[in-house]
């Protein structure tokens, strides 16, 4: 029994979706994380809340889950590997079930030594195709992972991740059909700046029928400056950042407008590539721009299912 989500409506219906993410604070504050879903409410179908990204301890993504709910947002809850075993995982899918929460994403998670705890342990019980799974098991099968029954239904919408871009770049699809053969129901990818490399993605996708086995959104992510742009080609696995884009902003004026309209373009290009259903906007930080990018690419408005 899938869950029945809006994004999950949107998608089988055949529009272009549009998902965002939204980082929960390293506090208690719920202020935050409603503020992040009254920006984000309007322009998107639905919005993940991350799981201690990049290893940095912060409110829990089921409780941003919760709060985003409670503002009128249709919520993604990150679920990483790293962090807790098939008993943790498989509660907490539970206890996020039954507060509403119909949309999963299914990580392995950024490894410990890159945060805030380095020497933490990681857990890695099972893997993030394990967990997807998992959660098919349970909602198709109404079992936990030893085969036990669960009461009552388990409605699930589930996701993962993609990395086109990393190497070997042959292997992507075949990782990309593992977890299409694992049950995943849609899947959000690194972000994607070189739109070529991409578009070969998605044509070997589009070859082994994979486009119709499963819903790919396209990741974006907002430049803010030339720096930030550096940063990525050099230190964050799996971006490729073209010479163009970081020589554009080089040059501009005003960087940051710069880097919306690359991101503008990128959005018009990737919507034409066969197979691609949406995107998925990762603007950590500067969620303020969201609406404006969305309102610019003609997506707006956003229909409700």
């Amino acid at each position: 029994m899938k869950a029945g989500t809006n994004l999950e409506k949107i998608l089988d219906s055949g529009r272009f979706a549009v998902t965002a993410e939204a980082g929960p604070p390293k506090g208690t504050s719920a202020a935050v994380v409603q503020r992040k879903g009254e920006i984000l409410r309007n322009c998107c179908d639905a919005v993940n809340i991350t799981d201690n990204q990049t290893a940095i301890v912060r409110m829990s993504s089921l409780a941003g889950c919760v709060l985003l709910k409670q503002t009128g947002v249709e919520p993604v809850m990150q679920m990483v590997v790293r962090d807790r075993n098939r008993l943790a995982l498989q509660s907490d899918i539970l206890g996020a079930v039954s507060m509403g929460i119909g949309n999963f994403l299914c990580l392995s998670g950024d490894h410990q030594q890159f945060g805030n705890h380095p020497t933490a342990k990681g857990v890695f019980d099972i893997d993030s195709i394990q967990l997807i799974q998992m959660m098919k098991k349970m909602r198709d099968e109404k079992q936990f992972l030893n085969g036990e029954e669960i009461s009552g239904d388990v409605p699930m919408y589930i996701g993962a991740a993609a990395n086109p871009f990393a190497d070997p770049f042959e292997y992507r699809v075949k990782r990309l059909a593992k977890k299409v053969k694992a049950g995943v129901d849609f899947i959000q990818t690194q972000a994607v700046y070189d739109v070529p490399k991409f578009a070969r993605y998605m044509e070997m996708v589009c070859e082994q029928g994979l486009d119709k086995r499963v819903h790919i959104l396209a990741g974006v992510i907002p430049i803010r400056s030339a720096g930030m742009a550096r940063y990525m080609r050099d230190y964050v696995s799996g971006v490729s950042v073209p010479d163009e884009i970081i020589t554009r902003l080089e040059q501009a004026e005003k960087a940051k407008e710069e880097g919306v309209k690359i991101i503008l373009e990128i959005i018009e290009q990737v919507e034409e590539i066969p197979g691609v259903h949406g995107i998925h906007i990762m603007a950590v930080g500067w969620e303020d721009i969201v609406p404006e990018m969305v309102e610019k690419a003609g997506l707006m408005p956003r229909p409700i299912l």
